[in-house]
């Protein structure tokens, strides 16, 4: 196995870092935004094109966001798992460590997406009950959320292939596939809401059978690599060891992925609690903050990987520069978004629904959010940056407390005094003021750069 850096992949290790971030963040926030996309277009064609039931069906789709990304974002910090795995066997060149971990991550998938898929059947009614969804929605809602859940398999094996392509450096392949994907989504969205006259339920089997195209796209793209995460169908199966491992590293990335859906789920029971209409706008609304927080997501990420092969190769003072790079330019790429965002808040918002009710609604959770990106971006970065270096317990503990404390505790103590969606709306901000502030303490706490600052002597030495 070579080592030869080819033109696709980054260098991450020799030569400048600030041109190469963007390089790598940029493909992963497309990545991210074609995904939101998916969750998009049905919002914004049922919003439009299914007539008197335009309000109740936006608001059934969003109603669902919480539950969907809580499991979602379990499993992608999981396939996180595999993407270290292979990748540090490839690092250490061991081929068979390589093809062990790759047929063991998509039996996983598949196999741990057929278990969510039959268990969501069981308990997709008791879930939306707890979220208070209204008694106008709830039907819709839960006609959604059952045929999602039974898309679980073809939706987690896309991730975790996207995840395996990363781990040898490739961003553009899993890209290319979801763009493919992406434009039959909103196709099919468009032939069952207008010509068949579905409503969420056409909307639901379009989003499954797209991510059932994309996780093809990949699957073949694998059989027929020649490199060393190339897939044999008579090697699928699960290697215990190789799973041991994923499951130690994902599971706590995962987890900490899946406290902010949590916390999402306790706020949008208490929006559920203030109407259709609050919960419509908030749907939309969310569809359009999301594409700020992917851009600036991609450059925590970008640190994190930067991080983790200059502190393998004992480069620590490459480390502190990513980091502050990493700062720099994501800011700069957030603040763009954010302003866009919010000068185009209003006609955004109408793309999903053109309730003038709605857009006011939703207009204020964008006015109160997207400013406060400015501590998501501090967050985010630090935790990429101590992740990098192997101190992934204390960024998880941290954002448990500053985002899910938080954020419950409000909806418990706060909210009840004053009913209203702006009231809601300010626990975004104070949570993650709160969650920087914990993340940056860390970060002076443990100084990575200085207690690591031995090994590039070392290193350099040697």
């Amino acid at each position: 196995m070579g080592t030869t850096v080819k033109k696709h992949e980054i260098d991450m290790l020799h030569g400048s870092i600030w041109n190469k971030l963007p390089l790598f963040a940029l493909p992963v926030a497309a990545t991210a935004i074609l995904e939101q996309l998916f969750h998009a277009s049905d919002v914004a064609i049922v919003g439009n094109f299914t007539g008197d039931a335009r309000t109740v069906a936006v608001a059934a789709v969003g109603a669902n966001g919480p539950i969907i990304g809580l499991i979602v974002n379990l499993f992608i910090g999981i396939a996180l798992g595999a993407n270290v795995v292979i990748a540090n066997a490839i690092g250490c060149r061991d081929d068979n460590a390589v093809k062990r971990a790759v047929h063991t991550a998509i039996v996983f998938a598949v196999c741990g997406g057929a278990a969510v898929a039959l268990l969501g059947q069981l308990i997709a009614s008791p879930l939306l009950s707890i979220l208070n969804v209204p008694e106008d929605v709830f039907p819709y809602a839960l006609l959604y959320l059952r045929i999602y859940l039974l898309g679980m398999p073809v939706i987690l094996l896309y991730n975790f292939e996207a995840a395996i392509f990363r781990s040898i450096g490739d961003t553009k392949v899993p890209l290319a596939a979801l763009a493919v994907s992406g434009v039959l989504n909103v196709l099919l969205n468009l032939f069952f809401v207008i010509v068949l006259h579905m409503t969420v339920n056409g909307v639901a089997i379009a989003t499954v059978a797209a991510n059932a195209v994309s996780a093809a796209l990949l699957y073949v793209r694998l059989t027929r690599t020649d490199k060393c995460v190339h897939v044999e169908r008579k090697a699928l199966r699960i290697d215990g060891a190789s799973l041991k491992r994923i499951l130690s590293i994902g599971l706590p990335a995962g987890v900490q992925s899946a406290v902010f859906s949590f916390a999402n789920i306790v706020i949008q029971s208490a929006i559920n609690t203030l109407g259709t209409v609050a919960i419509a706008a908030s749907s939309a609304a969310f569809n359009v903050e999301i594409l700020a927080y992917d851009v600036l997501n991609s450059f925590s990420q970008a640190c994190t990987t930067f991080v983790g092969q200059n502190y393998g190769a004992g480069q620590i003072k490459r480390c502190k520069k990513t980091m502050q790079l990493s700062f720099l330019e994501g800011a700069i790429a957030t603040f763009v978004s954010v302003v866009v965002l919010l000068l185009s808040a209003r006609s955004l918002l109408a793309i999903f629904n053109s309730d003038p009710e709605v857009i006011a609604i939703g207009y204020i959770r964008l006015a109160t959010i997207l400013p406060a990106y400015v501590f998501c971006l501090i967050y985010e970065i630090l935790s990429g940056y101590l992740r990098g270096f192997g101190i992934s317990l204390a960024p998880a503990l941290l954002t448990m407390l500053g985002v899910c404390g938080i954020r419950i505790a409000w909806v418990k103590f706060v909210f009840p005094t004053s009913m209203t969606f702006q009231t809601v709306m300010w626990v975004y901000p104070i949570s993650l003021g709160a969650t920087a502030v914990l993340i940056l303490c860390a970060v002076l706490i443990y100084r990575p750069s200085r207690r690591f600052a031995g090994l590039e002597t070392e290193e350099a030495d040697k």
